[in-house]
């Protein structure tokens, strides 16, 4: 039992030591990203017609002040497309009162009507890009607010005629409810991070889903929304097919607010669990890596292993650490004020993230839109057809998360 205490120890100090590593290249990477928003802009007086569309399902918390950070936009020449699934659906009658409202700012409803493709938003962005008239396409989500420079920010870098994609960093916006706040940090301060080291090191191979640009000569040549239409994560395939395509992909460093949508422990760990598989399906050993980035759990599990005093100082260590990059990412590059002023719940949530990443390896199944849905390999999905005891467990559960 001895040698098993003892390879115990040396694989939870690997670990550790690589979540330190990863912790390092944070820190970096953060610092790298600040002189690359500090650069001046040279495409200022690029103006071309943009169209942004907008994808929506239901009446979500917050939804009215979120659309209408979009028909603000301090910008000449744009237009804004909403598409929902069924005309009863009441986001339609916000994009419509918004838009009496702002009579101004040129504005389409798309009723895309039943969805044959098991993801339901990239057949919505598929019926309004047929309907856009602009080269170039903003996509943001639903829980998603922004600035009045938002527009001609993301933009900008399509004036290099090599730049097929753009997408933005975002810091997370809390709702009410402690659970709601510790999704809100996991966001600014566990996937960010993450986000600039992938930056920093290979350049950006995927998009994010708050807000997605692409110009429509580069869409086309990766087969459109369509060619999405089986898989879960959209925002990551539109990137990562983009670079395959010999496009480049570029992360700007404007800011947009992401609104968390769930307030309750269920809600928010449902829809952590749903990326989580989703992840795993799509990049398994990437996944299985991720594993370094959980220095938190790997310095308490040091506890039962180790000799007090070190495991003590690997606590001590990794807390310092992950103050620091709360720091330098969520302050200094998100300017996320929910991030500086519950920097002390980092810990208790990057044990929760740690949490969630353990149970993506459990299950296929996900729960989206009231929905099941089964994961497969390279995150294709469709909806979950259940039978026998096992899948009945397994969807009973997804439907409890």
């Amino acid at each position: 039992m001895h040698w098993l205490t003892t390879i115990g120890l040396w694989l939870i100090l690997l670990v550790w030591i690589g979540g330190m590593v990863y912790c390092g290249l944070a820190l970096w990477a953060a610092k790298r990203f600040r002189s690359y928003a500090a650069e001046p802009d040279s495409a200022d007086s690029f103006e071309p017609f943009v169209s942004l569309l907008k994808p929506l399902s239901g009446d979500e918390p917050s939804l009215e002040r979120n659309l209408e950070s979009f028909f603000l936009q301090e910008y000449p020449n744009y237009e804004v497309l909403f598409a929902v699934n069924r005309p009863d659906d009441p986001a339609l009658d916000v994009a419509k009162r918004l838009h009496s409202r702002y009579p101004h700012i040129p504005a389409r409803f798309v009723v895309a009507g039943p969805v044959p493709w098991p993801n339901a938003k990239v057949y919505s962005l598929e019926m309004m890009t047929a309907l856009a008239k602009a080269e170039l396409l903003v996509i943001s989500d639903s829980d998603v607010s922004v600035g009045p420079h938002y527009v001609r920010r993301v933009v900008q870098p399509f004036a290099d005629p090599r730049v097929g994609v753009t997408t933005c960093i975002y810091r997370g916006v809390p709702g009410a409810g402690f659970w709601s706040r510790l999704e809100a940090l996991a966001m600014s301060c566990t996937f960010m991070p993450g986000v600039l080291v992938a930056w920093a090191m290979e350049g950006m191979k995927f998009a994010l889903g708050p807000t997605m640009a692409v110009r429509r000569k580069c869409l086309e040549a990766i087969g459109g929304f369509s060619g999405m239409a089986h898989y879960l994560a959209d925002d990551f395939l539109l990137g990562n097919w983009a670079a395959r395509n010999g496009y480049q992909v570029v992360l700007s460093p404007y800011v947009v607010d992401h609104h968390v949508l769930g307030t309750g422990f269920a809600a928010t760990f449902k829809h952590r669990l749903r990326w989580a598989r989703s992840t795993r399906r799509s990049r398994p050993w990437g996944y299985v890596g991720e594993g370094f980035t959980h220095p938190v759990a790997a310095a308490l599990a040091l506890l039962l292993v180790a000799p007090f005093s070190l495991a003590l100082a690997a606590v001590a260590a990794t807390l310092l650490m992950r103050v620091l990059i709360n720091w330098s990412v969520s302050w200094q590059v998100l300017r996320d004020p929910h991030a500086r002023q519950g920097w002390w719940l980092v810990p208790l949530q990057d044990l929760m993230e740690f949490v969630v990443w353990c149970a993506g390896f459990t299950g296929r199944i996900v729960m989206w839109r009231g929905l099941a849905y089964k994961v497969g390999r390279e995150g294709r999905f469709e909806l979950a057809e259940v039978s026998g005891p096992v899948a009945e467990d397994e969807l009973a559960a997804a439907r409890s998360q």
